[in-house]
């Protein structure tokens, strides 16, 4: 009892036998002591069914085991009697007429012998039409089968007239039961009977705890662990169905009497198993079909030794736990008055706290608002700062632009310093009187006039990033207007052109003045890269693909570090003094625009390679473009 809180005690009046509280202390106890009982008894009957339960999975286990094993056994032998009955020396050894060769039925019994023993057959033997057996696998036994007549069998009488057949019968000779499986041979001259024990599946039942048994549709047991149980009944055999087996002594004379096996009202799969003069013990009957026969496979797990245990064990339990709840309810109890006390102090710190709480969420709420403030801050600082980038994003493409109009300065300069000597030389082929040459100077011209308006066109276009076009333009088109510009650098360089000729029906999808502005490039610094080597020389091959057309623009030049490779293409990146870094970075946006892809590697004779790859045009689609033209 707490000192700081005391319990005011009220005086209880006495009585002549100790007052009204010893009576119900005394019903109390006995109300405990019921609740104790019913709990001990009820977790009995709950270990019993989770007993029973674990029982039954692990025997339904066991069950299908033993009908695989089982059904293993019978499809081992079923296909011999088929086999046995297509021997030819066996259908010789029963024609009619003339008789069998000498020594035909001795080699037919060591045949015999020999199967049953690598087959683990009991016996095999051949009976003919009439019934009489004429050879068999135990000829040399005292015990033999030959000259024993089994006209009347089932087995055989249906194998006659239905062609195959089985029955599970008693031997009359060996005395031994088994499995008869038959076969009729060719011409009804005989049937070859394999007979199967099952001796070892008995034994191997034997060694595990369940009883095990197969009994036929009449409920008569054929094969069992106990062999007490062979040739008895699971229900009464009709008077006429034992007579039936008398006759054809499938049995022998066994008295088909009842196993002992009593059903437990109230459980379909528990019954009681009688044991001779000892008590009757509990087991659980599971049973499951054969495949293929129409047998039944049977087995008795005993379940009183594992049920009295989880009883026993879960009762003991029960008492435990029902002894350690009696022992916190009279602490519990105990501590009631402790709590009571504490109650006024638990309320005080209680309200204590909740002040603290209102304390702490105001300023979690002031915190919160600060924080959305900033949140709102750091919103219009990112807004600020996107506008800020494409502002400068703005900037850098004006540069670009800037440089690229620088570069296209230097472009333009060559088809004007083509047009300014076309011109030159027209002036003197007119005075001369070769208008013809004059023309297509003039036509030259034109033509270089057209490329200076695609190349203020292209530096619109790319101040607007406007896509380019993809039509069928021809390679040969492509390069003669290309090498227009580039011809007379060279022949001043003096450095060596070498330019494929396509044919004239190759075409490729794709703008034609962007694909000529990015051959002219490429072509250009093919030429800044063998300036000043001994035997500089610039190539252009053309490789038919197939599906596509691949254009490489090579040379004999120092070639491009490994290291800059992977950022040659990329924009304002040169190798070149006094390079904007632009060229390249715009060639493959020209290619990928029309819908191919340009690549760089390095040349087997040293320098360097650029392969221009796009896809092929239709025949049709070029001569069309190519007409329109004209």
């Amino acid at each position: 009892m707490d000192p700081d809180f005391p319990v005011r005690r009220e005086p209880v009046p006495a009585g002549p036998s100790g007052g009204p509280r010893r009576w119900q202390g005394g019903l109390a106890a006995l109300v405990c002591g019921l609740l104790v009982l019913a709990v001990i008894w009820g977790a009995g009957r709950v270990a019993e069914r989770w007993a029973l339960a674990d029982l039954r999975r692990s025997a339904e286990t066991t069950l299908g085991l033993q009908v695989g094993a089982l059904r293993a056994e019978m499809q081992r032998q079923s296909a011999l009697p088929l086999a046995l009955a297509a021997d030819p020396e066996i259908a010789a050894l029963l024609a009619p007429a003339p008789s069998p060769a000498a020594g035909l039925a001795e080699r037919v019994n060591g045949r015999l012998a020999q199967v049953a023993a690598a087959t683990g057959a009991a016996v095999i033997y051949v009976v003919a039409a009439d019934g009489v057996t004429v050879a068999a696998s135990n000829a040399g036994e005292a015990r033999s089968f030959i000259g024993q007549n089994y006209a009347f069998r089932p087995y055989f009488r249906k194998a006659l007239t239905e062609g195959s057949g089985s029955q599970f019968a008693l031997g009359t000779i060996s005395g031994r039961p088994g499995l008869y499986l038959t076969r009729r041979l060719p011409d009804a001259r005989g049937v070859v009977v394999v007979k199967i024990e099952f001796d070892a599946v008995e034994e191997a039942w034997r060694t595990g705890r369940e009883v095990a048994f197969v009994s036929d549709p009449r409920g008569i047991v054929l094969v069992a662990s106990n062999p007490d149980w062979r040739f008895r009944s699971l229900r009464p055999v009709a008077s006429e169905e034992r007579a039936r087996i008398r006759e054809s002594l499938e049995f022998g004379d066994a008295p088909l009497s009842a196993v002992p096996i009593h059903p437990v009202e109230g459980s379909p799969d528990l019954v009681r198993v009688g044991n001779g003069a000892l008590p009757a013990r509990p087991a659980l009957l599971l049973g499951a079909p054969i495949p293929g026969t129409d047998w039944q496979l049977q087995t008795l797990t005993p379940v009183g030794a594992a049920v009295d245990r989880e009883r026993l064990q879960a009762q003991i339990i029960a008492l435990l736990g029902a002894g350690l709840a009696g022992f916190g309810l009279a602490a519990l109890a105990n501590r009631r008055a402790r709590v009571r006390a504490r109650l006024a102090q638990a309320a005080a710190q209680r309200a204590e706290l909740e002040a603290r709480v209102r304390e702490r969420t105001r300023a979690l709420s002031d915190a919160n608002r600060q924080l959305r403030d900033e949140v709102e801050e750091r919103r219009r600082s990112e807004a600020e700062r996107e506008r800020l980038g494409r502002e400068l994003a703005q900037a850098e493409r004006l540069a670009a632009l800037g440089q690229f109009a620088a570069s296209m300065a230097h472009e333009i300069n060559q088809p004007l310093a083509a047009i300014r000597s076309y011109a030159d030389n027209t002036a003197i082929l007119m005075r001369r009187g070769r208008v013809e040459d004059a023309a297509e100077n003039v036509s030259a011209i034109g033509r270089l006039t057209e490329r200076i308006g695609t190349l203020t066109r292209q530096l619109k276009g790319f101040a607007r990033r406007a896509s380019g076009r993809r039509e069928p333009v021809r390679i040969a088109e492509i390069l003669r207007n290309s090498l227009e510009l580039v011809e007379a650098r060279a022949r001043e360089s003096g450095i060596a052109l070498e330019m494929d000729s396509p044919a004239p029906d190759l075409a490729v999808l794709g703008d034609g003045p962007r694909l000529e502005q990015v051959l002219v490039n490429l072509l250009q610094n093919a030429l800044d890269a063998v300036g000043g080597r001994p035997a500089p020389r610039v190539g252009v091959t053309v490789t038919d693909l197939g599906a596509s057309v691949a254009i490489a623009v090579g040379d004999n030049g120092p070639g491009i570090a490994e290291a800059n490779r992977a950022q040659i293409f990329d924009a304002f990146f040169t190798t070149k003094p006094d390079g904007l870094g632009l060229g390249l970075a715009i060639a493959r946006g020209i290619v990928e625009d029309c819908g191919g892809h340009l690549t760089v590697s390095e040349g087997e004779a040293g320098g360097s390679v650029f392969r221009m790859e796009l896809a092929r045009a239709p025949v049709q689609a070029a001569g069309a473009r190519t007409e329109t033209m004209a």
